[in-house]
């Protein structure tokens, strides 16, 4: 049998400690890095077509990554939200400005959250 010497005693669990400052100085060096690493390896104006349509296509890609999760989460229910990207969709597919398709959505949303 163990004797009370050998059994190891309980370890007081520490709370992870927090430094705000560091976290916001990797945040300044990563957003510091993404834009300034570019503009100092690429002098030359780019040419290539592929990367120029590249370029060009990110910031919509980004906010489309961004924006479509948050609109079918953010009404509560996953198909309402669905129905409503479906029916801006159509509706912008068929001509609607940016104010009617968020009308036609909003009032979706609405109504079928009305309705549950």
């Amino acid at each position: 049998m163990l004797t009370s010497a050998w059994r190891k005693k309980p370890q007081k669990v520490r709370p992870a400690m927090h430094n705000n400052y560091l976290y916001i100085l990797i945040m300044f060096a990563v957003t510091y890095a993404i834009r300034v690493v570019p503009m100092t390896l690429i002098r030359k104006p780019i040419e290539n077509r592929f990367v120029k349509s590249f370029l060009y296509y990110v910031p919509y890609v980004t906010l489309a990554v961004m924006t479509f999760p948050a609109i079918v989460d953010a009404s509560g229910a996953w198909w309402v939200g669905a129905l409503a990207l479906i029916a801006g969709a159509v509706a912008a597919w068929f001509g609607a400005g940016l104010f009617p398709v968020a009308a036609i959505c909003c009032g979706i949303v609405f109504a079928c959250s009305f309705l549950l």
